[in-house]
């Protein structure tokens, strides 16, 4: 049976055979590898540390969190240049994307909505969600890695020490500094999709000051396969007009620029980062109706100055944070093609049914923390902080109004003869901001010798909906010399977005200023089992509850609107396991597998979206000391509808990636990647959130880039 047939069976069937093989290599080899070479493997396993689970960096296998670390290394070595293609490679965390300028969806553990707000993404620990959605926006997901050093993801709740949206998950990206950069290095990326990237970063001492300056632009035409129905295709059958562009390709091209600097000295450092993005695509349409033309632009700067002092007094350190943060987010848009509703207004529409909606916001935020040792066997964290959130300007145009028309067309554009500006009579949402006041306190207790209870405590007070206190306790036993047990309870809780609560003149998705944040409650018991020799195995167990889950649901009348609303209540369990061998100097085999079950209590039903089944298996070979290859597949599988939603399942996928990477060539100044994604050039779709797009949304075929790169220290 052919390879690819194979993997294709059930998620569990794939798990076990992963398990069992490399743990079968892992019998063999403790019996035949050499002391010194075990030697290298602990120190090598040793080496992963992490500081996203209590702030302070301290060993992954002791955190008390369940928790992944992904490496510069790593990130090179599988050819990842975006972030969307290091998180796939997390247990449990399965990487979609959303219909609207393919957005990410992050998916952990089964929790899933199209603008993804439940999981919390930082930079450097400072947050970088858009107020008004919730989401990261269409260009985060498109994140290149070249600057970022390491990458901590936690799975699970993370509000008692990060506040909000740290719900389902927490991701931070730690930029590289001058530490990690020694001289000049440039770079440049030549692929399909005429794809053409240009970088360069530098790293040394200016005047004293320890200095690191990056600097990349992205530019791609987007990948090709195409939709074959779109929610145009259903109003051309109801209406009998004919005006989708329906089989046509998703609109994905891309301009991006990504430049950050960081410049430090003593204990101060000074951050700043600028991205852009020009004339972005629209993915499947706004709409659900392909929009050929669509464009979106953004900006996005960001500047934070921190003060961090381990020795600020007797057992006594003190670190703090002034940060500020301003995006804007322009489209420009075709919601409804050219000839839309051309039998209910005809002629009405020779353009298309057209908005311009802008978006403006900016964040200003302070916070201050201590961590004192004095007290023996304790390790007390307490800070506090406050925090602005200010969507300060919101501008639109359209060519359209909305007009409810009753069954079965519901509510459908009238127009308007033209573009007319509506900023000032009939915006979109409401200009608003909302102030944040936060204390919180952590204490790490060493009761016994083998023994660490974590507890913590974070009281959150919003201006708009008032407070909210989100605990923690996490109890880790080092059970044996190679063996960590974790049992870990967290509270977590969502904020209402400004689109949920302040939409406005937008009848078909009202906001509701009544709302009360999503919370969860999560226990987790996990296992940690470092058998040395280079054999490390991990596993653990999961289950969730979540309350007053915030979606806009049908209005009782008119029955065409949706407004807003706590609703619902959605409970999942699971598990995630993780094996890794340093099979020699040379050789590094891993894998892991997830399995979730989300039931959505109101329907009694799965929640939908999310796969059942994930499961994800790499390879490192360092042939030579210049030349290593790596490859990995990652398979999706048991993917069920939302509620209500008829179609049959969606398909499952396995994806193969290959890279071969050649280090310090020619004189140690070139470096080389050749990298092929989805090298079997595999059918890959993500769920369409309803089936106006029937046949989902196709991701890219099989694509290849090379790299070439030049160090000049």
């Amino acid at each position: 049976m052919p390879l690819k047939n194979v993997l294709k069976r059930r998620g569990h069937h794939i798990a076990a055979t992963l398990f069992s093989t490399l743990s079968g290599f892992a019998s063999f080899y403790v019996c035949a590898q050499p002391d010194d070479e075990a030697a290298l493997a602990e120190i090598y396993g040793s080496a992963e540390m992490v500081s996203i689970a209590t702030g302070i960096m301290q060993p992954l296998r002791q955190s008390p969190a369940i928790a992944s670390v992904v490496t510069a290394e790593d990130m090179a070595a599988i050819g990842a240049t975006e972030l969307n293609e290091v998180l796939e490679t997390i247990p449990g965390l399965p990487v979609g994307v959303s219909g609207v300028g393919y957005k990410p969806i992050f998916s952990v553990r089964g929790i899933h909505t199209q603008s993804n707000p439940q999981i919390l993404v930082l930079i450097n620990g400072l947050p970088i969600k858009n107020v008004f959605d919730g989401s990261l926006g269409s260009s985060w997901g498109r994140m290149p890695v070249t600057g970022i050093a390491r990458i901590e993801v936690i799975r699970g709740p993370g509000s008692a020490l990060y506040g909000a949206d740290a719900f389902s998950g927490v991701i931070n990206i730690i930029t590289k500094t001058a530490a990690d950069v020694r001289g000049l290095e440039v770079g440049a990326r030549a692929g399909s999709f005429d794809r053409n990237d240009q970088y360069m970063q530098w790293g040394g001492d200016v005047g004293g000051f320890a200095s690191y300056f990056y600097l990349e632009r992205h530019r791609s035409d987007g990948q090709s396969r195409t939709i074959t129905a779109d929610a145009q295709t259903f109003l051309d059958g109801v209406l009998g007009s004919n005006a989708s562009v329906a089989p046509a390709a998703v609109n994905l091209n891309a301009d991006n620029i990504e430049a950050r600097a960081d410049i430090s000295r003593g204990f101060w450092r000074l951050r700043g980062g600028y991205q852009e993005v020009n004339d972005i695509g629209v993915g499947a349409g706004v709409a659900q109706a392909l929009d050929p033309t669509g464009r979106g632009d953004g900006r996005r700067l960001s500047a934070d100055l921190s003060y961090d002092n381990a020795s600020f007094g007797k057992s006594l350190g003190l670190t703090g944070t002034l940060s500020y943060y301003n995006v804007k987010n322009l489209a420009r848009l075709t919601l409804f093609p050219p000839g839309a509703f051309g039998t209910v207004f005809p002629g009405g529409f020779p353009n298309g049914v057209m908005g311009n909606p802008d978006v403006y916001e900016r964040h200003y935020r302070g916070e201050l923390s201590a961590l004192y040792t004095g007290i023996d066997r304790h390790r007390l964290r307490l800070g506090g902080g406050y925090r602005k959130e200010d969507l300060y300007k919101v501008e639109e145009s359209r060519n359209y109004t909305l007009v409810d028309l009753g069954p079965p067309f519901g509510t459908v554009p009238f127009p308007l003869g033209g573009l007319v500006d509506v900023t000032d009579v009939a915006a979109f949402v409401r200009e608003e901001d909302r102030t944040v006041a936060y204390a919180f306190l952590q204490d790490e207790w060493n009761f016994r010798r083998d023994w660490t209870l974590t507890a913590g405590l974070r009281l959150d007070d919003y201006s708009d909906f008032g407070t909210t206190l989100n605990p923690r306790l996490a109890l880790v036993w080092q059970t044996s010399y190679a063996l960590t047990t974790k049992l870990l309870y967290g509270r977590a809780f969502r904020a209402p977005s400004f689109s949920e609560l302040y939409n406005v003149n937008n009848p078909a998705a009202l906001g509701n200023p009544s709302l009360d944040p999503e919370t969860i409650d999560t226990a987790e018991l996990g296992f940690d089992w470092d058998a040395g020799r280079g054999i490390r195995a991990a596993v653990n167990v999961f289950y969730y509850r979540m309350d007053d889950i915030l979606r806009f649901a049908p209005d009782p009348t008119p029955a065409t609107t949706i407004t807003a609303q706590n609703t619902d209540k959605q409970t999942g369990y699971g598990l995630e396991a993780e094996l890794s061998w340093q099979a020699s100097r040379r050789l590094r085999l891993s894998g892991n597998y997830g399995y979730q079950k989300s039931t959505d209590e109101a329907a009694d039903d799965d929640v939908g979206f999310a796969p059942t089944h994930l499961a994800y298996v790499r390879a490192d070979w360092t042939f030579t000391p210049q030349w290593s290859v790596s490859s990995q597949a990652v398979g999706v599988f048991d993917r069920k509808r939302a509620p209500g939603d008829t179609r049959s399942k969606v398909d499952d996928y396995v994806s193969f990636d290959l890279t071969l990477r050649g280090q310090r060539l020619f004189g140690d100044d070139w470096g080389m990647r050749l990298s092929a994604r989805n090298l079997f050039n595999s059918d890959v779709r993500e769920p369409s959130a309803s089936a106006l797009i029937p046949n989902d949304l196709p991701m890219a075929g099989r694509n290849v880039f090379l790299e070439l790169s030049k160090a000049f220290p």
